[in-house]
């Protein structure tokens, strides 16, 4: 079972019809039970920062997070679900992060034009699990106007361009995330999607 973390915020249901469709279990919990049941967990996320570091906290799924990451299990981030896992953001000043990775994300120029949506090529950096089977310079779908710059290098799985290029996606250990929708990125989407919920079935 794929626990989506449920936090009141974010495209929760368009995630889980995405799995669903690829013929996985994909449950939208906010019980901590669930998604220590489960085998993979995925944070997806659309909305401001600082709302939803309120939200996971008042919630307990801060530490719900913090605990299924360091039990192994295959973690995906999405979007602000991918954000979330810095030390903090420019968007909300003051209010920590999750804190797993080390970090901060940052406001894209004033002279570009915000949100950043739309269609984008990604250069993979690392073949990780995630984009087995990916074509390199493919195409995925991107709508923020933040962006997450990570202090090592190492963890960069992919970069995109928006005025700067920046990392488009991570891979640290069991931690996965993607600044783009897969969800919302058609069949190229779908394939990243079934490349993740393997890693439940494979454990990391």
């Amino acid at each position: 079972m794929i626990a989506i973390i449920d936090y009141g915020m974010g495209n929760l249901g368009s995630v889980a019809k995405a799995f669903r469709k690829l013929g996985y279990e994909a449950v939208i919990t906010p019980d901590r039970n669930r998604i220590r049941e489960a085998r993979s967990i995925v944070v997806p996320g659309v909305g401001a920062f600082g709302q939803c570091m309120s939200n996971l906290g008042k919630t307990g799924m801060d530490e719900a997070i913090h605990s299924a990451i360091e039990e192994g299990k295959p973690y995906l981030g999405i979007c602000l679900g991918y954000q979330v896992l810095f030390e903090g953001s420019e968007e909300d000043a003051g209010t920590p992060g999750l804190g797993i990775i080390d970090g901060v994300v940052k406001k894209f120029s004033s002279t570009l034009k915000v949100p950043h949506m739309g269609w984008n090529t990604v250069r993979i950096k690392q073949r990780t699990p995630l984009f087995a089977d990916i074509p390199d310079e493919s195409y995925f779908y991107f709508v923020h106007s933040f962006y997450p710059e990570p202090v090592s290098g190492d963890i960069i799985a992919a970069t995109t361009e928006y005025g700067v290029p920046f990392a488009a996606a991570i891979r640290k250990d069991n931690i996965f995330a993607t600044q783009f929708h897969p969800e919302k990125s058609q069949s190229i989407g779908l394939e990243m999607l079934k490349n993740f919920a393997a890693l439940g079935e494979k454990k990391c």
